[in-house]
């Protein structure tokens, strides 16, 4: 990519989280997205579902949300979704969404949909302490509460 190209690409930073009420309960998603002076706040839930998957589903609908091409620089309180987006990705699929132990992966569905959609950004995935005073992660963390159907 060239250097106009890329000054060209909007800059957007995301804080995404996710929430269940018991594992497996009711759960939610919450996204803050900020690109200069724009701020856009989005939540969901579902009625049963986990913890990781409201995770991801979070990331899922901060890259679904964006309309072109974005430089990104997402930021997790999950490891599982960092760690799974970065490093256990590549072996999933090179082993047909199965585990390194031959087991199925657990969300494929979800891991698929978030790789597609990373693909067509520039994402730099960035882990955050959760609960630990980061305005932005607590903002996500209170959205996802507001997301779980009560």
């Amino acid at each position: 990519m060239s250097a106009r190209n890329e000054a060209q690409e909007p800059e957007v930073i995301i804080y995404t989280d996710g929430a269940c009420k018991g594992n497996p309960g009711p759960g939610g998603w919450g996204v803050l997205m900020i690109s200069g002076d724009h701020r856009r706040e989005l939540h969901g839930g579902e009625t049963m579902t986990t913890n990781n998957r409201m995770e991801l589903t979070a990331a899922i609908e901060a890259l679904r949300a964006l309309k072109r091409h974005c430089r990104v620089r997402l930021f997790t309180d999950s490891s599982y979704v960092k760690q799974g987006i970065e490093t256990w990705i590549h072996g999933w699929k090179r082993n047909g969404w199965r585990t390194a132990d031959k087991k199925p992966v657990k969300n494929a569905d979800l891991w698929q949909t978030l790789d597609e959609l990373a693909a067509t950004h520039r994402v730099e995935w960035r882990w955050v302490k959760g609960h630990a005073g980061d305005p932005g992660n607590e903002r996500a963390d209170e959205l996802s509460n507001i997301g779980i159907p009560k």
